[in-house]
């Protein structure tokens, strides 16, 4: 079944490169053909999409295109794979999805790390030059942006009294770390991609998945679950925006300028803004409050367990930071203590 779905990923790039063959480099018309991310939220309706059909078109006079991870349907590190063979110019993606390919990637979003927004963002800050490094080293890309979904919680298909109730069950992590921590409390970490979610908790595949709350709500992950966790044990999700190098370089020194401008100032900064509102907002819409994203659900919020919050920080500490500092190149976890860890207060060491 691996070899088949290998096989079939290979069949999938080859198609999307015979594609790409049909049409004109950018080199020569300035045509920039997009990926963004999951077509159904709202990180790509109100920011992704609008930024590259509109915003670059008017401002920066490029032709572009855009589709999203929903129709590519690449999974994990292949999306990027593609930009480096040159069937795509840019790619949004979850950064979690690439690290295989890319451990360093993962110091960014680990879990129980940053459990608001602004030490979210002071995070993001800290770590960028070590993402910026790591993507062109290992996918040849330049690091555009880097924007969260918002906070990670737990969608149950039963009722648990706290992370301890956690253990023997089957749980989708969206990334490796996700996955240790969870192992960590007894459970099973489970990879499955966002889209396959709702029917895994619909069969018992799984019995808890982890994503944003707005998301989830988003994606339907509610209608097939009872209960939702809300402490924020799954990161933030981070959505990296990436440009091929090779079309970085086409660009004028003045144009890559510009759009490293405007694309924090009319996508990273907009979506940074909101995300702490798309969290709470995720909440009350799950749990059938005034819902402006569509219909309330029926989700019952857990209260969160006195000490959890504490637990998954002692976790984080013994199980997942040493797990992953083990992963990586020693200069990578002493950029991490040096940046990362004085804002969360941690050290990693391998």
């Amino acid at each position: 079944m691996k070899m088949f779905k290998k096989i079939m990923m290979l069949l999938a790039l080859s198609l999307l490169l015979n594609l790409a063959a049909l049409n004109s480099a950018m080199a020569a018309d300035k045509k920039i053909r997009v990926v963004g991310s999951w077509s159904s939220l709202t990180m790509f309706k109100n920011f992704e999409k609008p930024f590259w059909t509109e915003v670059v078109p008017k401002e920066m006079g490029f032709e572009t295109s855009i589709t999203s991870l929903s129709q590519v349907k690449l999974k994990g590190p292949a999306v990027l794979r593609g930009i480096k063979m040159g069937v795509f110019d840019v790619v949004h993606t979850v950064a979690d999805y690439v690290v295989p390919d890319s451990p360093a990637l993962a110091g960014l979003d680990l879990p129980a790390l940053a459990t608001d927004i602004d030490s979210a963002r002071q995070v993001v800050d800290a770590y960028w030059d070590v993402m910026e490094e790591s993507l062109a080293k290992d996918f040849d890309v330049k690091l555009l942006s880097i924007v969260p979904y918002p906070a990670q919680v737990l969608f149950s298909t039963v009722k648990i009294k706290g992370l301890s109730d956690l253990k023997g069950k089957k749980i989708r992590a969206s990334g490796w770390t996700t996955s240790e921590f969870v192992t960590a409390l007894g459970a099973s970490g489970i990879t499955l991609s966002f889209s396959e979610v709702p029917q895994a908790l619909q069969r018992g595949i799984v019995a808890c998945a982890i994503t944003g709350s707005l998301s989830g709500f988003s994606a339907g992950w509610g209608e097939v679950s009872d209960y939702v966790y809300p402490l924020p044990v799954g990161g933030w999700d981070y959505v990296i925006g990436t440009m091929s190098m090779a079309t970085w370089n086409k660009l004028s020194p003045d144009e890559q300028k510009k759009l490293q401008t405007l694309i924090k100032a009319e996508l990273m900064e907009p979506a940074w803004k909101v995300t702490a509102d798309e969290t709470r907002e995720g909440l009350e819409c799950l749990s059938g409050a005034d819902c402006k994203h569509g219909k309330p659900g029926k989700v019952t919020l857990l209260p969160i367990t006195k000490g959890d919050t504490d637990l998954a920080k002692k976790i984080l500490v013994e199980k997942v930071l040493p797990a992953w500092a083990e992963k990586v190149d020693p200069s990578v976890v002493d950029k991490w203590n040096k940046g990362v860890g004085k804002v969360v207060g941690f050290t990693a060491s391998q």
